[in-house]
């Protein structure tokens, strides 16, 4: 079965070698916006009431797959255990702090994606009670 998306909207941040993005969301200072596309703009309404974002995207620099590669700290894993690039399907999630939503633009924090990344999706974070 062929499954085909449509970007919403695009990464804009500094970084622009995929070998120097931050490795994981968690850890990074990288501050970004991400562009929402004429047709969807409707859907950032209400999307302020959130702190966090989920971010669904495509690793659209990304060449191949290997269903067992090299993790960072050079132990072989399969690619599900991974956040590697280098995916059957070359899709990226990260959870982003919104720091300002001012359409068509989203201020967001702890970016690990490259600038030009195509968005495929927003939703909003929502932590497990009690946590």
């Amino acid at each position: 079965m062929k499954v085909c998306y449509e970007a919403i909207g695009e990464m804009h941040c500094e970084v622009k070698d995929p070998a120097s993005a931050p490795r994981f969301y968690t850890a990074s200072a990288v501050k970004g916006i991400i562009e929402i596309y004429e047709p969807f703009l409707e859907g950032m309404d209400s999307l302020q009431e959130y702190e966090q974002i989920v971010v669904l995207f495509h690793f659209h620099l990304s060449e191949g797959y290997a269903l067992k590669q090299k993790s960072p700290t050079g132990r072989t894993k399969g690619v599900f255990s991974l956040c590697s690039p280098m995916r059957p399907n070359a899709i990226g999630m990260s959870v982003l702090k919104l720091v300002k939503v001012e359409p068509p633009f989203l201020h967001v924090e702890h970016v690990d994606l490259v600038d030009g990344t195509p968005i495929l999706d927003i939703k909003p974070f929502k932590p497990p009670e009690g946590r």
